[in-house]
């Protein structure tokens, strides 16, 4: 069979979120400028945005894909060194092993998983009230999860045969325990500034 290879884009501009917050990780959204325009293929199609005034019913089925961590590394092989827990957030400082040791946990291919719309209500009660805004959505708590590598991968839904972007990956437990829903950038409610940069870009 022959062997091929999917073409690779140049970008010349990275564009944040005005309002985004290293703290708070709200509004964690970026577009990036391409160099040339992208020649669609049956391998390489757009998806529509999800407009402003999109509702998803709380346990809709959507999908997210990536390339991030597919298994958590084991105690005895990553020492984690040092914690500081900001807000609510955890985050963990490794030393160059354990970083290593968790890029051999990401796949060669890419990884697809179903995952359910968790009500903002019910996600404010596991993550906290302060910390889930109007710019979030979560998904998951099902069995599966994205995790470390796949942030600014979709979650894309499906309606009436139409696929949306629905959110970006985000964050979420530091130890991707599927327990836990993930957190995503909410398109919807960012799609002004996107339709905006883009009109002027």
């Amino acid at each position: 069979a022959a062997f091929s290879i999917d073409p690779s884009f140049l970008y010349v501009q990275v564009i944040t979120h005005p309002l985004y917050s290293s703290t708070t990780i709200n509004n964690d959204i970026a577009l990036l400028k391409l160099s040339s325009p992208v020649t669609l293929t049956p391998r390489i199609s757009p998806v529509c945005l999800a407009p402003s005034a999109l509702s998803i019913l709380p346990g809709t089925r959507c999908f997210t894909t990536g390339w991030g961590r597919t298994a958590t590394t084991s105690k005895s092989s990553v020492k984690q060194k040092y914690t500081e827990r900001i807000t609510t957030h955890l985050f963990t400082v490794q030393d160059n092993v354990s970083c290593f040791l968790l890029v051999l946990a990401s796949p060669l291919i890419l990884q697809q998983t179903g995952v359910p719309i968790i009500s903002p209500a019910l996600c404010k009660q596991i993550w906290g009230q302060n910390t889930i805004t109007d710019a979030m959505i979560c998904a998951g708590a099902s069995g599966s999860s994205s995790c470390q590598g796949d942030s600014g991968g979709p979650l894309v839904c499906e309606r009436s045969g139409v696929w949306s972007l629905v959110g970006s990956v985000s964050w979420g437990i530091n130890t991707c325990d599927t327990r836990f829903p993930g957190v995503y950038a909410r398109i919807s409610q960012l799609r002004s500034w996107i339709d905006t940069t883009i009109a002027s870009n």
